[in-house]
């Protein structure tokens, strides 16, 4: 086992994982920068898959990601070095947040330091979506263009339950998956 590529994802897992503020989509474009773009470790279908399976796995989209990451450089002991270098930064963070909690609480500086950081992370949420969007568009698959449009109307508007729009995007993946290349029925073979 190469213990470089090890230290790598493990310090670049932590990176990720202490810079990112504002809730787990927001780490996505930076596992994007940096494994994508930067790293070349997947490629940009890789990170639309990593991204569908962290959000449908239960726990952090960080963490999942990491997971996934991790397994596919070095199988085990990748997932254990990602996770390991994902988790140690939000663990330190808010045992340090939950000690303080009460000077916090009352800070005119931190509520402030808040809102401010509240408007950058939607910008990065809106960034996110996009690239998503743009990844699916240039597919050029029309069933997952439908599924775009008709997922974000049906969460949007009509306010269904982002847990049934998961399972039922997946169940029409899988069910692609296994019709796909299968020959068509009423000719003999």
């Amino acid at each position: 086992m190469d213990k470089g590529i090890l230290k790598k994802l493990f310090f670049s897992t932590l990176y990720l994982s202490a810079f990112t503020f504002g809730g787990g989509y927001v780490i996505i474009t930076l596992l994007k920068n940096k494994f994508v773009d930067e790293l070349h470790w997947i490629d940009e279908e890789e990170m639309l898959d990593l991204v569908a399976i962290a959000q449908s796995a239960p726990g952090p989209i960080a963490v999942n990601g990491a997971i996934v990451v991790g397994y596919k450089l070095a199988g085990f002991p990748g997932i254990f070095s990602a996770i390991l270098g994902a988790v140690i930064p939000p663990f330190v963070i808010l045992t340090a947040v939950s000690f303080f909690y009460t000077a916090f609480q009352n800070n005119t500086v931190i509520k402030a330091l808040l809102e401010g950081m509240r408007a950058g992370v939607g910008a990065v949420i809106i960034s996110v979506v996009y690239d998503m969007a743009r990844g699916v568009v240039r597919s050029r698959d029309k069933v997952n263009i439908a599924v775009l449009f008709l997922a974000f109307a049906a969460n949007y508007w009509l306010r269904v339950n982002v847990i049934w729009l998961i399972l039922a995007a997946a169940a029409l993946g899988a069910f692609r998956t296994l019709t796909a290349g299968q020959p068509e029925k009423g000719g003999r073979g």
